[in-house]
């Protein structure tokens, strides 16, 4: 998900997709402990993606 894409979305949205991102990055890393997976970088990935998450949510909650 693109940064662009990340600013079109409502805190609601925001709130939702980090949710979803969060649980998504605790199933990798239990996968991950288990069996090493084909791809580690997603690990990665997921965390930089929750971090643009939070960091546009937080700046939409200051500006209201």
């Amino acid at each position: 998900m693109k940064n662009s894409e990340i600013k079109g979305l409502s805190i609601d949205e925001l709130k939702s997709k980090l949710a979803a991102e969060k649980e998504g990055l605790a199933k990798l890393k239990f996968a991950h402990a288990i069996t090493p997976i084909e791809n580690p970088m997603r690990l990665r990935e997921a965390k930089k993606l929750i971090a643009r998450i939070s960091t546009e949510l937080r700046a939409k909650e200051i500006a209201q």
